[in-house]
C-alpha cells in the first residue's frame, strides 16, 4: 500500500513531528508499505530516504511566525502532486487549509486526518480561558467547529492520540474518530542510562549541591508551552527547598523565557539537543520532568520521559495528562501556577528514590512508535479493503 502523508507540519529542523516522521519513514516500509511525505518546501524535489520511503516537497511560502515551517497555499499544485503519486491511502496532518484541500481532492483513495495539533487548546482556550468558560469559548469559535465537522465528513477517519482530545472532538460532533496513541522510538530511552555524575554536574551548573532536586522541562519556546510558568513555579518552590531547572528548547518566546528566569543561577537554558542518545541520557539523569502545556495532542516529551524512568509533573488536561501514572508523578491544575508550585512542594517532600523506582519499573510498558504505526497501517488497510469491496 502506498501511503501519502500531506504534512504541513514537517520541517527538517522541527521537533516532535520531525521525530514522528523520521520513525514513520523507517517503520512503514518495514511493514511492507511505501510511505511518501508530501511537505511544503522551497522547490519541487523528491528525496529517497530509504527503499519505500520518500520526502516530496512542492514550492510553498514560509509561515510568518516561524520561518522554519511552510504551508500549502496552492490547492491545484497539491492535487497535481497527489494525482502524480497515485496513493492507496492519503493522510492529512494539519487541521487547517491543507486538510480541506485533501478532502476536496477527487482521487479515489480513502483518507484520514491525523490531529497533530489542537488549535482550540493552543489558542482559543489559552487566550480566553481566564475570562470565559470553555462552553462559551466553543460557541464563539463555532465557525472552527463547523470546519472540523466538515473535515470529519470528508475523511474516512479522524485519528487522535489522546483520550482528552477524543472526548472533546466527540462532544464537538465529530463521528469518524479513531484513538491511536503514538509512542517513543524503540531502543533509545531507558532508565539504565541514568548517570549520577551527569546529574551532579548539572546541579553544579545550577550552583546547587547533590541534595537539590533537578527538574527538566523540554519543548519549543512558544506561548502555548508555558515555559515561563514552569520556570516561575520552580523558582517559587525553590524558596522552600533547593531546586535546579534545566530548560531545553528555542523559539519565538525566547525573550519571555529569559525574562522568567530572572538570571537566576538555579535555572539553565540549553539549546535543543539533536542527539537522541544525549537526550535519553539527560532524561534518565534528572529527578522529574515538568510540563506546562495543556494543549498537547499526545506529548512526545512526556512519553520519552516515562520511557526513561523519569517521574512526571503534568497538567490535568491535554495529551500530557494521559502519561500520568499514580505513584510515579503528580498532576496539577492546568494553567494554574500556584497549584504547580504546590505540586512541586509535593515532589520535593516525597521519597525521590521510591518515586523514581516506581517510574523506572513502569518504563518498559511505554508504547513504541512501531506499535502505533502497526495499528495505524492496519486501520488504513481495512479502510482500503472496504473501499475496494464497495
Amino acid at each position: 500500500m502506498r501511503i501519502v502523508d500531506v504534512n504541513a507540519f514537517y520541517t527538517p529542523s522541527g521537533g516532535g513531528v520531525r521525530t514522528y516522521v523520521e520513525r514513520k519513514l523507517a517503520a512503514l516500509p518495514a511493514l511492507g508499505h511505501e510511505i511518501v511525505i508530501l511537505a511544503p518546501g522551497e522547490r519541487e524535489e523528491t528525496q529517497e530516504i530509504a527503499p519505500g520511503a520518500h520526502i516530496v516537497t512542492i514550492p510553498s511560502p514560509r509561515f510568518p511566525l516561524d520561518r522554519r515551517y511552510g504551508y500549502f497555499d496552492d490547492e491545484k499544485a497539491l492535487h497535481r502532486a497527489l494525482d502524480r503519486l497515485k496513493p492507496d491511502f492519503v493522510e492529512a496532518s494539519s487541521p487547517w487549509a491543507s486538510a480541506a484541500m485533501v478532502a476536496r481532492w477527487n482521487g479515489a483513495a480513502p483518507r484520514a486526518l491525523v490531529m497533530h495539533a489542537d488549535p482550540l487548546s493552543a489558542y482559543a482556550y489559552r487566550w480566553f480561558g481566564p475570562i470565559a468558560p470553555r462552553a462559551v469559548i466553543d460557541r464563539g469559535f463555532d465557525r472552527y467547529w463547523r470546519h472540523l465537522r466538515r473535515l470529519d465528513a470528508g475523511f474516512d477517519h479522524v485519528v487522535v492520540a489522546s483520550r482528552d482530545l477524543a472526548r472533546r472532538m466527540a462532544e464537538g460532533g465529530l463521528r469518524n474518530l479513531r484513538t491511536v496513541p503514538m509512542g517513543v522510538e524503540p531502543g533509545v530511552f531507558d532508565p539504565a542510562l541514568r548517570d549520577e555524575a551527569l546529574r551532579a554536574s548539572l546541579l553544579r551548573d545550577c550552583e546547587l549541591g547533590d541534595n537539590a532536586t533537578l527538574l527538566l522541562t523540554i519543548g519549543r519556546f512558544a506561548p502555548e508551552k508555558r515555559i515561563p510558568m514552569v520556570i516561575g513555579a520552580a523558582l517559587a518552590a525553590g524558596c522552600r527547598a533547593p531546586i535546579g531547572l534545566i530548560a531545553v528548547g528555542e523559539g519565538r518566546d525566547q525573550a519571555a523565557v529569559m525574562r522568567a528566569s530572572g538570571h537566576s543561577p538555579h535555572v539553565r537554558i540549553l539549546a535543543p539537543i539533536r542527539s537522541r542518545e544525549r537526550m535519553a541520557r539527560l532524561m534518565a539523569s534528572a529527578d522529574a520532568l515538568v510540563h506546562g502545556c495543556e494543549a498537547e495532542t499526545f506529548c512526545m516529551v512526556a512519553a520519552e520521559a516515562r520511557a526513561s524512568g523519569l517521574p512526571l509533573i503534568v497538567p490535568d488536561r491535554g495529551g500530557a495528562s494521559d502519561h500520568h501514572r499514580h505513584g510515579a508523578g503528580f498532576r496539577y491544575a492546568a494553567t494554574d501556577r500556584a497549584d504547580l508550585v504546590r505540586t512541586l512542594h509535593q515532589l520535593v517532600d516525597a521519597d525521590g528514590a521510591a518515586l523514581r523506582a516506581r517510574a523506572a519499573e513502569a518504563a518498559p510498558a511505554v508504547r513504541t512508535m512501531d506499535r502505533h504505526f502497526t495499528e495505524l497501517a492496519a486501520l488504513y488497510e481495512a479502510s482500503s479493503e472496504l473501499r475496494d469491496a464497495a
